[in-house]
């Protein structure tokens, strides 16, 4: 199923309020995760993280693109049961450079102006993740939307 104008709306109103998602990356068949900042272009088809250039998520990027990303609403409460929603984003992200880091740069910094600093140093690559499935779980089912 494709993004339809509702679920675009369930979408960015999920990935607006959340600040932290898991990062799902692999080096020769081996799954590695990490948690990130993440911010989201308006029209959720981009997803941006920065991450230091010495990081062993910067490295299994580097050498493969695919990565999944992992953004939920739980509260850690028995109520997640029935109303948490988990929103697997997969993709291929890469760095931005040029005036396109600039421009993530700035929706980054947006959603997590405390990171300005962080995104300024010359070791920080800014990752831009063109996401191409939604999947979206809540306790009984799943579903997916293609871009």
């Amino acid at each position: 199923m494709g993004v339809t104008p509702e679920s675009l709306k369930m979408l960015k109103g999920l990935l607006a309020s959340q600040y932290l998602a898991v990062l799902g990356t692999q080096q020769g068949g081996q799954p590695y995760n990490s948690l990130v900042a993440f911010a989201e272009t308006d029209d959720v088809k981009y997803v941006v993280f920065v991450t230091a250039r010495d990081t062993q998520k910067f490295a299994n990027i580097s050498s493969d693109g695919r990565v999944a990303l992992l953004v939920d609403s739980r509260s850690n409460r028995v109520t997640d049961f029935n109303s948490a929603v988990a929103l697997t984003l997969i993709g291929i992200a890469r760095e931005a450079t040029g005036s396109e880091r600039e421009y993530l740069a700035s929706i980054y910094t947006g959603k997590h102006p405390d990171l300005i600093e962080f995104v300024g140093r010359n070791n920080s690559a800014v990752m831009k993740m063109t996401v191409s499935d939604y999947n979206v779980a809540r306790f009984d089912r799943v579903e997916r939307l293609k871009r």
